[in-house]
């Protein structure tokens, strides 16, 4: 059985501050939380059955996890220019995939330190019509490969919005968002526990849960900081502008969609810091 997991940080036990999540005094500190939960999503897959890994950093520089501590079983892909960013390396052969340390969306309800993909860019998202966060747009390329989304961890509102896209999904709260700058989390030992049993526990029911899927036509709206962001986006392949910060994300496959919406993240990053 083949595991990919896609893992960020503002979803992790202990997390409530960006001086947590970036290189500084407290850095080292998040980067231990981190690893813990990915090591237990691999032991408790470990404990099912499973028996190859692939952990894609997929937080701030993509360069978070101390490799030579990352459980044995485990490939690690690390590095800032991805294609296909959070969800780089899935395809086809795998059987689950694992979102760890995941988030709220930022124009949602108030999650601890939440944003979608880009904060300086984006200030809201949709697919279909119905609020996605990055769980429900990096569903998206699991829909594609037709691989299921078996597990997801991170706060309350990261449970529900992944949800909404992933059928079948277990989810462990390890923090309560209070606002988007204070949670209530587990302690992480308990927080690690929940992850190990709840990943052995979804991979045991593994042939019950469906992968996310999505209708023909299927568009992803995001609306933009500013008006200029949403001219340049729609020089982007497959993307129209829909308003004055708004614009609709296309694809003749939902890999291909996934690409132009990060192909947006990369045009719009340069402008973005000129603010």
């Amino acid at each position: 059985m083949k595991i990919y997991i896609s893992c960020d940080m503002e979803g992790v036990a202990g997390i409530s501050g960006w001086h947590q999540l970036a290189p500084g005094p407290e850095f080292e500190l998040g980067r231990r939380l981190l690893l813990a939960e990915v090591n237990a999503a691999i032991d408790g897959a470990w404990d099912a059955g499973a028996t190859e890994f692939l952990v894609n950093d997929s937080h701030g520089s993509m360069e978070n996890l101390p490799p030579e501590q990352l459980h044995g079983r485990a490939e690690y892909l690390s590095g800032r220019h991805k294609p296909m960013y959070m969800m780089e390396g899935l395809d086809e052969s795998f059987n689950a995939v694992f979102f760890i340390g995941y988030h709220g969306a930022v124009d949602g309800p108030p999650s601890v330190l939440s944003h979608t993909y880009n904060p300086a860019v984006v200030s809201g998202a949709t697919i279909n019509g119905v609020r996605a966060g990055e769980g429900g747009i990096n569903s998206l390329v699991a829909a594609h490969f037709r691989v299921p989304v078996a597990l997801v961890t991170g706060d309350q509102h990261a449970a529900t919005q992944t949800a909404s896209f992933c059928p079948g999904v277990t989810s462990v709260v390890v923090k309560q968002s209070v606002t988007r700058f204070a949670a209530r989390s587990l302690h992480p030992e308990t927080s690690r526990q929940l992850i190990r049993e709840s990943a052995a526990r979804c991979l045991s029911g593994l042939g019950s849960v469906p992968s996310p899927e999505f209708p023909p036509g299927t568009h992803l709206r995001l609306t933009l900081r500013h008006a200029d962001l949403a001219e340049i986006a729609a020089a982007v392949r497959g993307v129209t502008r829909d308003g004055d910060t708004t614009v609709v994300v296309e694809g003749e496959s939902l890999r291909a969609l996934f690409g132009s919406f990060t192909a947006v993240l990369q045009i719009t990053r340069a402008m973005a810091h000129e603010q």
